[in-house]
């Protein structure tokens, strides 16, 4: 027997640890997958017809299953050049606003500005943003409907779904920074907005506040080290993306049918140097890259307290509210005309950058750019019926006014982006592209104010 099969076999089989990052995290929460599509001229059948029972009485329910499915896929829109998503779908909760919806049209109206280089931001102006003591609240989300999702359970055997953190994050040398957060979940409700009768239970419940627990003593939930790492993006102000360079792409192995590269793509905005939002997407990679799996999508909103090396007797007033008590961005709210600041950072790929020896990876060159761009509402959106195909789920409406989205356009460049908008009219966004090739493609950063005039002012 092959090793691999051995491996695959046994109690524990060894499998790689492909994060994208040294973290101890908390067991994924979610993972359903029904997959379909091709990726780079890899056809794959995964609907195999499967041998008749003609002794069960669910056979005719099986056909009309099949049909469904049939109809569903040929009415579904393909998504990029041979990419496939792959997820499973539930049906929304009734009244409940728009929680996923297709992807949003974006068109550049007039270029303000052109592009131009700017100089790379400094690795110790960025460290000492992101250092300091955080306290936060933070949430898991269902990848395919948005929904509210437990991440942990009480004494009582019952699901809770918020949390609130703490973080301390401190420069470890000239070249490192570690992370160490605790947590505390509560609220057995899920969000208020589920029914109203879990809207009075939560309305009445009064969730405790942050100041009744003591977070040092709280659940380890990661402990984690930055580098100047391959595929780490930084902007000065503390934002980031943080992902892999380069993506598991080719020719499918059959003998590793259990390896499924998984990898972590975190992305963090930063609103008034004292608040930031997170955003951490878990993908699986599997079928050489065929197809992708959304497995996880955990939100950390946080504001900064004290700096890690002093201890303050009065930290603050604490007024983030849990992501259950937060209603949800609506689409007509992203749509219109913005005014747009770009900044961007390109990888430049050298012969050095392909050895796997090479941690340092490639140089990023930067650039800016500033336009006016009208978005547009997107092309499906879902709110009390059935999800029509997965594959039209691209953007995930979160409390807090947080967007996130995994897209393959019609060139086949995977996106993965999140969105911030406040109610002031600014809407910050961090987007990461991978091309055909699996190589990381570009990294922008976005600052988006709406336009509130119906005839802008002569500039």
């Amino acid at each position: 027997m092959q090793p691999q099969c051995l491996d695959a076999c046994s109690s524990n089989p060894t499998i790689p640890r492909l994060l994208s990052h040294r973290a101890k995290l908390i067991p994924l929460l979610a993972g359903l997958s029904i997959s379909g599509g091709k990726w780079r001229g890899l056809n794959l059948n995964l609907n195999a017809k499967r041998k008749e029972n003609i002794w069960s009485v669910d056979n005719e329910l099986a056909e009309k299953k099949a049909l469904r499915e049939k109809r569903r896929r040929d009415g579904g829109r393909l998504k990029g050049n041979d990419r496939s998503l792959s997820g499973s779908g539930r049906r929304a909760k009734p009244n409940s606003p728009v929680l996923v919806s297709g992807p949003m049209l974006m068109e550049i109206e007039t270029i303000l500005q052109t592009q131009e280089p700017v100089i790379k931001p400094s690795w110790d102006t960025f460290t000492s943003s992101i250092s300091g003591v955080w306290k936060g609240v933070s949430a898991v989300f269902s990848p395919f409907t948005a929904e509210m999702e437990p991440v942990s359970v009480n004494n009582q055997r019952e699901n809770l779904y918020d949390c609130y953190t703490l973080s301390h994050v401190e420069k470890a040398s000239a070249n490192e920074v570690t992370r160490t957060t605790y947590r505390v979940a509560l609220n057995p409700f899920g969000e208020g907005s589920e029914s109203s009768s879990r809207a009075s239970d939560l309305a009445g419940s009064g969730l405790p506040a942050y100041e009744s627990f003591d977070l040092k003593e709280g659940e380890l939930l990661e402990e984690d080290g930055m580098v100047a790492e391959a595929g780490l993006v930084f902007f000065e102000d503390g934002s980031y993306s943080r992902g892999p360079v380069e993506l598991p792409v080719g020719e499918n192995d059959e003998s590793k049918y259990f390896l499924s590269p998984t990898f972590q793509f975190e992305q963090c905005l930063v609103k008034g140097c004292h608040k930031r939002l997170r955003v951490v997407h878990t993908i699986e990679f599997s079928e050489g890259g065929a197809n992708i799996e959304i497995m996880r999508v955990a939100v950390y909103e946080e504001q900064w307290v004290r700096p890690s090396n002093v201890d303050l007797a009065d930290e603050g007033t604490f007024d983030l509210k849990p992501f259950s008590q937060r209603k949800r961005t609506r689409p007509s709210e992203l749509t219109g005309a913005w005014k747009v600041f770009e900044m961007s950072a390109t990888p430049i790929f050298t012969t050095s950058d392909l050895d796997s020896s090479n941690t340092s990876g490639p140089s990023f060159v930067y650039f800016c750019t500033e336009s006016l761009k009208k978005r547009s509402w997107p092309d499906s959106s879902f709110e009390e019926q059935e999800l029509r195909d997965l594959q039209d789920v691209t953007i995930l409406w979160l409390p807090g006014g947080v967007t996130a989205y995994v897209d393959v356009d019609k060139e086949g460049v995977l996106c993965i982006g999140v969105g911030w908008y406040s109610d002031e009219g600014i809407n910050l966004v961090m987007e990461r592209d991978y091309g055909t090739d699996g190589k990381l493609r570009d990294v922008r950063w976005k600052s988006e104010v709406k336009r509130r005039w119906n005839n802008p002012p002569p500039m």
